[in-house]
């Protein structure tokens, strides 16, 4: 059994937390980041070819404001497909540019709809229009708790763990978030392969050990 901490938001982690405690880990909450709305305002998109969200918060944002006729979704991950209520493309490596490498060409015109702050490669080699949806904000923690591993399901996360100074051992759910962790010199032992729940529970798996 192994000490685990998870990072999430309190209401994106209720699964993760569920299946780590069945494998006989000893689970404790500490969310590192809220999300905000930042519109309440429709999105008409109708007048787009392609839509492009890129995380579950995202997704569940454009569902609520959408209006108009829906285009063509591509989705990052089966979970923002889902959380959108489907998508005609999921690329099979969950990130901007396993996206891009799968998305027909000519794409058209295109909508891509993230938080605030997104990185824009979709917006750079597609000329998308980009669409804010939500903010993400860095939570603040003074102390940490005891523990064998901290899983990291986002770059935001990352940094937010980082700004404490302790190289504390982590699990990420995929590369940004490795990324942003090593820039914080977090010490990263595994790394979720496909980037998403099951992925998650395999690196932790990979990482502690069976229990």
């Amino acid at each position: 059994m192994a000490r685990i901490v998870v990072t999430r938001q309190r209401e994106r982690s209720a699964e993760l937390v569920a299946r780590l405690e069945a494998l006989g880990h000893d689970v404790e909450l500490l969310p590192l980041i809220a999300t905000e709305a930042l519109s309440n305002e429709p999105i008409d998109v109708s007048a787009y070819d392609w839509v492009i969200v890129t995380s579950v918060t995202g997704a569940r944002e454009l569902a609520r404001r959408i209006r108009g006729r829906i285009p063509r979704v591509a989705a990052i991950g089966q979970a923002t497909a889902a959380a959108f209520g489907g998508a005609d493309l999921v690329p099979r490596v969950a990130t901007q540019e396993g996206l891009l490498a799968e998305l027909p060409r000519p794409a058209g015109k295109v909508l891509f709809a993230a938080a605030a702050g997104a990185r824009r490669r979709i917006v750079e080699e597609l000329d998308a229009d980009f669409l804010p949806l939500y903010r993400t904000r860095e939570l603040a923690v003074h102390s940490l708790p005891d523990a064998d591993l901290f899983v990291l399901a986002s770059a935001s996360a990352a940094r937010s763990l980082g700004r404490l100074g302790s190289a504390v051992p982590v699990v990420s759910i995929g590369p940004e978030t490795t990324r942003a962790a090593r820039a914080c010199e977090l010490r990263v032992v595994a790394e979720a392969e496909t980037h998403d729940l099951e992925g998650l529970v395999a690196a932790v798996e990979a990482a502690v050990g069976a229990p």
